[in-house]
């Protein structure tokens, strides 16, 4: 892994660019990314789908749901359309019957399918393959960090509140380091994806530290990044935190929706594209200016409608594209994808989230691409024969 340098917009850089998505709803369920799974159940996360469905019957549903929803098919794929990093979120129960107890779990001290360290594997294999990056990702811990499905379990945020919960996540970490060290696939791991707002920043600061520690033992700064997400706050709370030259490798990561506060979900698709182009666009520069981090807008999407996603939002929601027939909407999604890409890629890195839906197709990256929202990013050859017209036009 090559020195940082300073990208044309002022973002540090280790090699090229990242431009990738996340694969989301695959070994960390999210029942509106497959809600298939979950016909005829009363669960709503990973914890209360295994707990209900028991051992057995759970671990059939997810070992085929782990073998057919994303295949190396589909890093071929994604290697095709200029895609050069994925990230994978992970649950805290990857490496088998070893995690604390939480009461979610009722009397099945460990009702988490096993078996999904192997599905890491192939990842690593597929990525090196095809020419991919990994971005490994404790996506939900003990206890769940905040509250969402996502964590592992809706509703509940107790990560923070028990020093086995923080103990087991810092252990993750650690197996995850020495398990992948030597591959080439490698790119980083990410501390904790999403930790909640109400959880202290200095306590998120000492578990990052000791995380960043922990992964170093055996990834070196030349080998891997460590990444960790802000924590829905200001990046300024983080000032001289792993900071060079005592800590080196070091990613901030930020998500950015627009379709969960209230001013977005009330907002036309006009201004959706003027925050994605101008407000997203300063903060960028602000970011990349102040931070002193590699920076990654890990999660967005071009998702405008919280009905499809949310478990827990309540109405009303005011769809910005109401009222377009079809060509205005695909108008419209192009707009508003071209101008979140033209502001993202002012980082070091962006994740789109996720790579494959079943119902949302405005948060399927390979839907957006079938669609044409995205640039083909392996149409090189077209790209080409676009840069002679441009040459040509300046002479």
């Amino acid at each position: 892994m090559a020195t940082p340098t300073v990208d044309e917009s002022g973002g540090k850089s280790h090699g090229s660019k990242l431009r990738g998505v996340n694969l989301g709803g695959w070994l960390v369920l999210e029942k509106w990314i497959t809600p298939s799974l979950f016909d005829g159940l009363q669960a709503s996360d990973e914890t209360s789908y295994c707990v209900e469905l028991g051992e057995t019957e759970a671990t059939r549903r997810l070992h085929h749901h782990w073998n057919t929803f994303i295949t190396r098919d589909d890093f071929a794929w994604l290697a095709r359309a200029g895609i050069n990093a994925v990230r994978l979120p992970v649950g805290h129960w990857l490496f088998g019957k070893d995690y604390p107890y939480h009461r979610s779990y009722g009397v099945a001290h460990y009702p988490f399918v096993v078996g999904g360290i192997e599905i890491v594997d192939k990842v690593f294999q597929w990525a090196s393959e095809f020419g991919l990056r990994v971005l490994l990702d404790l996506h939900a811990a003990p206890g769940c960090q905040n509250g969402f499905d996502n964590g592992g379990i809706l509703g509940v945020c107790e990560w923070h509140t028990k020093e086995e919960y923080i103990q087991h996540s810092l252990d993750v970490l650690e197996w995850l380091a020495q398990r992948y060290k030597d591959h080439p696939a490698l790119h980083g791991i990410q501390a904790l994806n999403e930790p909640s707002w109400d959880i202290p920043t200095d306590l998120l600061k000492r578990f990052t530290l000791e995380a960043y520690h922990r992964i170093r033992r055996h990834c070196p700064p030349e080998r891997a990044t460590v990444v960790f997400h802000d924590g829905f706050r200001s990046f300024r709370e983080y000032a001289g935190f792993l900071q060079e030259p005592e800590f080196r490798n070091v990613a901030i990561d930020i998500h950015r929706y627009q379709c969960f506060a209230r001013d977005d979900i009330d907002m036309d698709i006009f201004g959706h594209i003027r925050k994605s182009a101008v407000d997203l666009r300063n903060e960028a520069d602000e970011i990349i200016g102040d931070s002193g981090y590699q920076v990654y807008c890990g999660e967005w999407s071009l998702g405008l409608d919280l009905k499809v996603v949310s478990l827990w939002a309540e109405g009303p929601f005011n769809h910005a594209l109401d009222a377009m027939d079809e060509f205005q909407m695909s108008a419209a999604f192009r707009g508003y994808a071209s101008a979140q890409v033209l502001t993202f890629e002012k980082y070091a890195g962006w994740f789109f989230w996720t790579y494959r839906t079943e119902t949302t197709p405005e948060w399927s990256y390979r839907n957006c691409v079938d669609q044409d929202f995205f640039p083909d990013l392996g149409r090189s050859e077209q790209m080409a024969g676009i840069r002679k017209m441009l040459d040509r036009a300046k002479k």
